[in-house]
């Protein structure tokens, strides 16, 4: 494992990823799939283990539950994460995804997650309080469950700003815009999203995308942007620069946990000291890494390498 600067992800509403196949999904008819694959999931945990297969170190801190919550801890525990439980009334949730094998199609299904009463989302802020990243990064990742205020990570954002803690925000909604109005290091907004926040009308085009990131970034609501673009590639803003990068050519198998794959890589290269620039090559490509494994695999290692090297081939 490398040394670098801590890194600590937060995953509020944690899910067990349940994944399997099918040739075909009929409606009003049982749909006899193949073997399931089981994967403790959720945004900031995923963030943790592709760390992890990056030959990076982070500690994952997340409420589980009920039989599900039982059943997560022990599949997270098998593949060696560290990890701060914090143990709520309620069943953690489940995740299913199933791939249609006829069509190369991909049926996401997400639950809501378990209701958090008050005494137990102020306990997830507390063991945060207790483990903070100091000099390094918090990553909270993922939806907010039931329960918990939509101002859960701004309230993260301003603790970790009087700690020196660079805080990033993979979030939506309201979530996401009480914590940019608090400010974040680093915050990936979907285009749709970044629309919104920016108050714009319909569809950005590759100039206004820019302008749109830029803005956020002037107004001091985040210090980076970074904008993943499917098929298009990915775009990264700060006050100093704008960097884009195609997509590798890979053969898409599943996007699930792409985005946090990214995240990691990203994170994992600013903590080992890196620069901007080597941060989102190799995010791009643990990203990638990640799409062109079936179900809910994250990224290996060895493909990130060789794909980082074939952006830093077409980067320059």
């Amino acid at each position: 494992m490398s040394v670098h600067a801590p890194i600590v992800t937060l995953t509020m509403n944690p899910a067990l990823d349940v994944s399997s196949s099918t040739e075909l999904v009929v409606a009003d008819h049982k749909v006899r799939c193949g073997p399931s694959r089981f994967d403790p999931g959720g945004g900031g945990v995923n963030v943790t283990r592709a760390i992890r297969n990056l030959g990076g170190t982070s500690i994952a801190i997340y409420p589980l539950g009920g039989p599900t919550g039982q059943a997560y801890r022990g599949f997270i525990e098998a593949e060696g994460v560290l990890g701060r439980v914090i143990r709520i009334a309620g069943s953690t949730r489940e995740s299913f995804t199933v791939d249609e094998l006829s069509t190369g199609r991909q049926f996401r299904f997400v639950l809501q997650g378990p209701t958090l009463r008050e005494p137990e989302w102020r306990a997830c802020l507390s063991v945060v309080g207790d483990h903070l990243p100091v000099g390094g990064y918090l990553v909270a990742s993922g939806s907010l469950p039931p329960g918990v205020p939509q101002d859960f990570y701004a309230m993260l954002a301003r603790i970790s700003a009087d700690h020196d803690v660079r805080i990033v925000v993979d979030a939506s909604g309201p979530a996401l815009e009480a914590a940019l109005d608090e400010g974040v290091f680093l915050v990936k907004p979907s285009l749709r999203e970044l629309a919104e926040l920016v108050g714009a009308q319909g569809a950005l085009d590759d100039q206004q995308q820019v302008e749109a990131a830029q803005e956020l970034v002037a107004d001091g609501r985040a210090e980076i942007v970074a904008l993943s673009l499917g098929s298009a590639g990915a775009v990264l803003v700060t006050a100093y620069e704008v960097l884009r990068l195609p997509t590798p050519g890979i053969e898409v198998k599943s996007t699930v946990g792409a985005g946090d794959a990214f995240l990691a890589g990203f994170v994992l290269r600013l903590a080992q000291g890196r620069t901007a620039a080597e941060a989102f090559r190799t995010a791009v490509a643990a990203g990638s890494a990640t799409a062109m494994l079936p179900a809910t695999g994250l990224c290996h290692a060895e493909d990130v390498a060789r794909l980082e090297a074939e952006l830093a081939a077409v980067s320059g």
